[in-house]
């Protein structure tokens, strides 16, 4: 039995769902990969469900600038979003939102600059100085 938190949909899904739209869209030109396209994928879900980076993964997924350079060759070929559309067709729904703090909007005083909210040579403290000589 399959551990679950590792492998989070099963290999018949995978192999049923996923696994012909990756090898549809990379062309092998050397010898055959070492670690299966399902550990590769599981490990991709396991990243993106912990946020742990690569170093960090369980040992059972493999090297992980394995994991690293066959995520990457996949995302600039949109080969994530092919899958992601092929198994919603079935209706498979995905639970869990991620937010990066990047595309938050922020206001301005909560941006965390160095010296907050002060205001720096503005017309209003130039008049208070005039006003007090």
């Amino acid at each position: 039995m399959e551990n679950k938190r590792l492998y989070p949909i099963s290999g018949e899904l995978f192999n049923r769902k996923v696994l012909p739209v990756i090898e549809g869209d990379y062309i092998w030109k050397r010898r055959p990969p070492k670690v299966s396209q399902y550990k590769v994928f599981s490990a991709i879900l396991y990243i993106l469900r912990t946020g742990c980076p690569r170093r960090d993964l369980p040992a059972e997924y493999g090297y992980g600038q394995v994991i690293y350079d066959r995520f990457n060759r996949g995302s600039g070929r949109g080969l994530w979003v092919k899958i992601l559309a092929n198994l919603q067709e079935d209706g498979i729904v995905f639970n869990e939102v991620i937010i990066d703090r990047t595309t938050m909007k922020v206001q301005r005083h909560g941006g965390g600059q160095k010296g907050g909210g002060r205001q720096k040579g503005t017309a209003a403290r130039g008049y208070a100085r005039s006003f007090m000589r």
